[in-house]
């Protein structure tokens, strides 16, 4: 594991070098292209990026027309503002129509961490895994996410990447295989099964080391891709271990554990802990102390799982 880096950056970089390899990628912004890390696109690609005003319905439904027209747009905004504020037309211009747009909503979670509920995501997730024929990615590390940005650009049809904001740990090597759909197996165990996703994975992945130590064999698993959800990882894992927790800055309703849930329940019930923020709207402050109050980081995740598995 090497140093943290800036997620926000890391997807920048990637979107330029994707932009090289495909010059129908466009950028298009809310007024927030520095904060969205796209002035290194607009930079090397000027006549490639739009900066519009603060009106993510619209730009929604500018990208589909894109679209149309076999440009491929990647719009990036403040997660809440390009999934809860423009569902419909998320909904409707992009799923309903089946459009090639790539929305990216930054800063989830609870990674905006200063501004409190009205800038959160927590339930983005919920609502665009809702929306026929879109695929939801939420990368756990910084090579995940150049690796997702890679994927959704040569996928056909309409995708949401969720990022966050505070630096992240390099979790895997350059050359790992990433696949949409498909989970990856981070550490083999038969105790209990932790399933991270995005933000949280670093959380996770220190959790069942936590736990190891302890001597608890912990399988964790990384479910990079909400939708389409890679149902025989999870239902092998109920099988295998019997015990289930997942992990997610997302509410516990309607996000990842939630899908979870459902598959295990539909295939091979087992009991399946969620360890999100509960019915609550979020609270501001620093990153770190803001986690630790929905019992999110990696020592609250290991006492929940140890009072869980007993």
């Amino acid at each position: 594991m090497s140093e943290a880096l800036d997620p926000r950056k890391t997807f920048g970089e990637a979107l330029v070098e994707v932009g090289e390899k495909n010059k129908n990628i466009i950028a298009l912004s809310a007024d927030s292209s520095s904060g969205s890390q796209l002035t290194a696109f607009k930079n090397r690609f000027p006549d490639r990026h739009i900066e519009f005003g603060i009106m993510e319905q619209g730009i929604t439904g500018f990208a589909a027309g894109l679209a149309t027209t076999g440009k491929i747009p990647f719009f990036v905004a403040i997660a809440p503002f390009v999934t809860a504020r423009s569902f419909e037309m998320f909904r409707n211009d992009l799923g309903y129509m089946r459009q090639n747009v790539k929305i990216v909503g930054r800063c989830s979670g609870l990674t905006y961490n200063t501004l409190g509920p009205t800038h959160q995501s927590l339930d983005d997730l919920a609502l665009i895994r809702t929306i026929p024929g879109v695929v939801v990615l939420n990368p756990g590390d910084p090579v995940e996410i150049k690796k997702v940005v890679h994927a959704a650009a040569e996928h056909v049809g309409p995708v949401y990447i969720r990022i966050g904001s505070p630096k992240m740990p390099v979790l895997f090597e350059e050359d790992y295989n990433f696949t949409i759909g498909k989970g990856i197996l981070m550490k083999e165990g038969i105790d209990v099964t932790i399933i991270g996703t995005g933000t949280l994975l670093y959380q996770a992945y220190s959790a069942a080391e936590l736990l190891a130590k302890d001597g608890i064999k912990v399988r964790l698993i990384n479910i990079h891709t909400i939708k389409p959800l890679d149902k025989e990882i999870i239902i092998k894992a109920a099988r295998e271990t019997g015990k289930i927790v997942v992990v997610e800055e997302h509410y516990i309703a309607g996000g990842l554990g939630g899908a979870v849930a459902e598959t295990v329940t539909e295939s091979f019930p087992v009991p399946v802990k969620r360890i999100g923020v509960d019915d609550q709207f979020g609270s501001n402050g620093p990153y770190d102390q803001l986690i630790g109050l929905y019992g999110l980081r990696a020592e609250q995740i290991a006492e929940t799982v140890k009072k869980f598995i007993s």
